[in-house]
């Protein structure tokens, strides 16, 4: 730590991410920790079947074999400190594996656990209570069909794990910020009634926890980095004392940090921006600011906290079925009605046979034509077609069809078939069908890849609320290990929250014109469980009250109207001038229990940024 400041790499986002940033971030020099974020609902399930099959297993796998192993020595010599919830659903497994590497490597780094969100053992307990779901309010799942119960844990265990002299924090789950938050409480001394602090360390987390998404991934402008994404950087933050802090990225390396990639970021996966609940604070990021303080350095700061709720959230996932599906591609002229004929004969098919089987029919299907691009043909070796006979042959999709569908004409589309049936037999049935019906296609049907999908199983979500008191928390320290006491924060911050006010509409006689919504905004979406949110960021402020305007609940709505089930919420972010849609029950399920083509929403923003928006014809000629 230097001048009150620590500085913190990103080095994770998800299990399974590509190795490079540990290397990246450690030859970029004088960090003091790196963390790393590999859980999601859907992988503590893998995980929970993976721990399930071998009570040595449960963990990130990756975090011991390509951060630890080829890195430690480095490590080691810089001294930075490493914090990761790999654990999973069995952090002392994944422990005794970081020690086994140490020990290999010939050093002496201390290894630390958190353990405590693992609440499987209370399945019955849990039943027996009447936990229901905290949206939907659905009963509690029957005990034998639980897959994982874990509490989402908060950041001062992992400070206190640091206190303790570890080198190494390992964790089961936690929020995905905590391992950002706990190195700060640690080196600044934060308290549970910090609050503005404890939601600025909260923020710097979560821009953190993507990895590259803050640093140009996923990123609206991508052809800003497109020439740079082989090696692009891994983002750092320079944290102060006071909760403010930098998002950089290693010199040297490709990418981009901007306003406008950090605005993104801010707004993936959050609802209410107001009330972004989290176990050690309830942040409000509604008027957070950023300033570009030179290339590749965003300094942010204005997060506001509040006292934190007394319960924890917990998540379990519970099975729900199998499902399967297959992805196919259909070319040459009327190509989406083939995809789809032949899509019906191979439902059709497999229906006939589970009667014939007495299995009871397909809990849910999906049909889905994904768009394509129309195929480049020499117009003389089609008999009578002109190029502009072509082209009107294959018109374009009107601007609201146009995410929806591929083209009618002369084309080239990709078919998914996919369903979902309590039984893996009724899924491996239709899979069987798609496969044999190949021959009796219409023309046209190519497949990629080779041999035949199989079922996997459903997995479910259900979360719930639960008493922190309930939730004992242990520290272990190279076997030393200790209850850990949660201190909750005392008293009302005394702020009520409140709304801003909404941007004054425009006034204008001029005449009025359509732009894609693109032309005035950067987008960014993501999921939480069944629910999808869009966060819309202005390009200038002045175009802030024109989206404000055209952009309402039911605008969207009816724009998402092909998948939305439920009601959509929309949040004003006038720091960052910005807007904030929450979509529920948009994604089938959600996760692994969906069949959609776009389970996890992450494509929404695009979607949304073909939406046309009226503007003054005179500011459209300054686009």
């Amino acid at each position: 730590m230097k001048n009150n400041v620590i500085r913190i790499g990103g080095a994770c986002g998800f299990w399974g991410e590509s190795a490079l940033a540990t290397p990246q971030l450690l030859q970029s020099g004088n960090l003091d920790f790196l963390v790393y974020d590999y859980l999601a609902e859907i992988t503590m399930s893998l995980l929970a079947r993976a721990r399930a099959k071998d009570s040595n297993l449960g963990y990130a796998t990756d975090f011991i074999d390509a951060v630890l192993k080829p890195n430690l020595p480095e490590i080691a010599r810089q001294g930075v400190r490493l914090i990761a919830n790999a654990g999973g659903v069995n952090p002392q497994a994944c422990a005794a594996a970081a020690r086994d590497a140490i020990a290999e490597a010939g050093l002496a780094l201390k290894v630390a656990v958190v353990t405590g969100d693992d609440l499987i053992s209370e399945t019955h307990t849990l039943a027996e209570r009447g936990c229901t779901e905290m949206f939907s309010g659905a009963a509690f799942p029957e005990p034998e069909r639980l897959a994982s119960i874990n509490a989402y844990l908060g950041a001062f265990p992992i400070a206190e794990a640091l206190a303790q002299g570890a080198d190494l924090v390992i964790t089961g789950r936690c929020v995905d910020s905590a391992v950002t938050l706990g190195a700060c409480i640690r080196a600044f001394g934060w308290e549970p009634n910090d609050l503005d602090r404890l939601a600025g360390g909260s923020l710097a987390g979560h821009l953190l926890e993507c990895g590259p998404q803050t640093t140009g991934g996923n990123f609206t402008d991508w052809h800003l980095v497109a020439d740079s994404l082989e090696g692009i950087g891994y983002p750092i933050t320079e944290i102060s004392a006071d909760g403010h802090f930098v998002i950089t990225k290693p010199e040297n390396t490709g990418g981009l940090v901007s306003r406008a990639t950090v605005a993104e970021q801010l707004l993936y996966e959050i609802g209410d921006p107001q009330a972004y609940v989290l176990p050690d604070v309830v942040c409000d990021f509604s008027q957070v600011e950023l300033s570009e303080e030179g290339p590749n350095r965003v300094r942010v700061s204005g997060a506001v906290g509040h006292p934190a709720p007394p319960d924890y959230k917990v998540c379990a996932t519970y099975a729900d079925g199998f499902r399967g599906g297959q992805l196919l591609a259909f070319n040459g002229f009327e190509a989406e009605t083939k995809a789809r004929c032949f899509a019906e004969a191979a439902f059709a098919r497999a229906r006939s046979i589970l009667q014939k089987r007495r299995l009871p029919d397909f809990s849910e299907t999906s049909i889905e034509v994904l768009g394509g691009s129309p195929v480049s043909v020499r117009p003389e070796l089609v008999e009578g077609q002109t190029p502009l006979m072509l082209r009107q042959a294959c018109p374009e999709p009107s601007r609201r069809d146009q995410h929806e569908r591929g083209t009618s004409g002369y084309g080239e589309v990709t078919l998914k078939i996919a369903a979902r049936h309590p039984d893996a037999k009724g899924v491996g049935l239709l899979l069987k069908e798609i496969t044999g019906l190949a021959l009796a296609a219409p023309p046209g049907l190519s497949i990629f890849a080779g041999g035949r999908p199989k079922p996997s199983p459903v997995v479910r979500l259900f979360s719930f609320l639960l008493p922190k008191t309930e939730v004992p928390i242990t520290v272990e320290c190279d076997g030393a290990a200790q209850t850990f006491a949660l201190n909750a924060a005392g008293g009302s911050s005394g702020r009520a929250v409140v709304r801003p006010p909404e941007p004054a509409s425009p006034d204008t006689d001029e005449p009025l014109t359509e732009v894609p919504l693109i032309k005035l905004a950067w987008g960014r979406s993501g999921d939480k469980g069944d629910s999808a949110n869009i966060g819309v960021i202005a390009r200038q402020p002045e175009f802030l009250p024109y989206l404000w305007v055209e952009l309402t609940e039911a605008a969207v709505a009816e724009y998402f109207a092909k998948f939305l089930q439920g009601r959509v919420e929309r949040f004003l972010l006038p720091g960052i001038d910005a807007i904030n849609f929450v979509l529920h029950e948009v994604l089938g399920g959600g996760g692994i229990a969906s069949l959609r083509h776009d389970a996890q929403g992450k494509g929404y923003a695009q979607r949304l940024l073909a939406h046309p928006v009226r503007i003054p014809e005179s500011l459209a000629r300054t686009l």
